[in-house]
């Protein structure tokens, strides 16, 4: 049972619209091996849209509009990643995501620098002080320069950083980026859709000199050293607590620095932490199963017209057909047929484990913050919820269909 906890990484992908969240999601399941080749958010070009914009309305707008759920097995790693909406008016949704993951990656557009929906998630991230690992995208384009970006992170986000891996230069001239975490240098060619061969070359070497041009090398090995000297070592504990960022560069489109992201991510990343409930604090390894409801979603599936519950699993392993008790309710349930995603796609589970999360058919037995556990009476805290921004009067305008409108109502507010 610690083996199938110890190897679960959970984690939301946030940051600001058009930062490049889902282009970078579709690049990290290429590497899980889960698509053969990437789809892309908005292309004439590729026609393939991308996995986790499965809605209609996300594939028109090119931007996401809920969270999808997405797991792949990666080396000995089990990943889940969800996706997340970055719009304002879609934010309610990220915010609860974020009460469901054990750590989070935050892209940031290297022309743009920090912007404001990246500065309210943050706050949430240290609300709850859930480690953060920054990803600094589109450096395929014309980017600000990196130490700036670096005092731009600490200053908007205060939390310190610490760069693992560096940029030659950006935009047309951008060669490549070498990972300081594992001391190599990888050239690239720029590849959207297929996972590219890298060479790897010394940097104390001439090799270098010959590859990139001398002016350059003597640059990036300058660079180094300042860096060196102006941050301190990284520790895997101060990232772990949140007080310290470890910040990647690269270039999501054209599969730049991805891998050696996700590298990093599996090692350090934490696996399933203790999660508060009103009663108690519940520990991932604990035998009895725990899980709460933290988002419920309808209409994934076209053919039916089920809802479907995304529950979070606390602690133990969660079994087919056994018997849970539906705390709320007081009611003992049984699921005949719990799913596991990759976005719109759902696969029957027969077990899952801490840290994973499932969804449940619902026909309207759950709401969000509802818990579920093996008769123990427990109610996880920390769901947020909102006042409403918007008020509008429905009239109905044909009267046949009362019952349909009140059914899509309860269906919203349940949502």
């Amino acid at each position: 049972m610690m083996n199938e906890i110890e190897r679960r990484r959970t984690f939301a992908i946030i940051a600001h619209p058009d930062a490049g969240k889902t282009s970078l999601t579709e690049k990290l399941l290429l590497f899980g091996g889960q698509i053969q080749v990437a789809g892309a958010v908005k292309s004439n070009k590729i026609k393939k849209t991308a996995t986790s914009d499965w809605m209609d309305i996300e594939k028109q707008r090119g931007i996401s509009v809920t969270t999808s759920v997405m797991e792949f097995d990666y080396r000995d790693y089990k990943v889940n990643i969800l996706d997340t909406p970055g719009h304002q008016d879609f934010a309610e949704d990220t915010y609860r995501t974020l009460t469901a993951v054990d750590s989070v990656i935050i892209v940031v557009d290297g022309a743009k620098g920090v912007e404001t929906q990246t500065r309210k998630l943050m706050e949430v991230c240290r609300m709850r002080n859930t480690p953060v690992i920054i990803f600094i995208n589109k450096m395929d384009r014309e980017a600000k320069d990196p130490f700036d970006l670096l005092d731009e992170l600490e200053e908007e986000l205060s939390i310190h950083v610490r760069p693992l891996t560096w940029p030659i230069e950006s935009g047309a001239r951008f060669k490549g980026v070498y990972n300081i975490y594992e001391h190599n240098l990888n050239l690239y060619q720029p590849s959207k859709q297929v996972v590219t061969e890298k060479v790897e070359v010394d940097i104390n070497t001439e090799e270098l000199d010959n590859r990139i041009g001398a002016p350059l090398a003597d640059k990036l090995r300058g660079e180094l050293e300042l860096i060196d000297g102006v941050y301190p070592e990284f520790q895997v504990e101060d990232y772990l607590k949140g007080e310290l960022a470890p910040v990647f560069f690269g270039s999501a489109l054209n599969n730049f620095g991805v891998q050696e992201l996700l590298d990093c991510f599996v090692e350090i990343a934490p696996s399933p932490r203790s999660v508060k409930a009103e009663e108690r604090e519940v520990e991932p390894a604990e035998p009895k199963f725990t899980g709460f409801i933290f988002k419920i979603t309808a209409n994934i599936d076209p053919n039916h017209r089920s809802c479907i519950a995304f529950c979070k699993i606390c602690s133990g392993k969660f079994t087919r057909n056994a018997p849970y008790l539906h705390v709320r309710h007081g009611k003992t349930m049984r699921f005949s047929s719990p799913t596991q995603f990759m976005a719109q796609r759902k696969t029957t589970v027969d077990e899952a484990w801490a840290g994973d999360i499932i969804g449940l058919p619902d026909n309207g037995t759950f709401k969000i913050g509802d818990t579920l556990t093996e008769g123990e009476m427990l109610h996880f805290r920390g769901l947020p919820s909102f006042s409403p921004e918007m008020f509008k009067y429905i009239e109905n305008a044909d009267p046949m269909k009362q019952k349909q409108l009140a059914k899509g109502i309860d269906q919203l507010m349940d949502e």
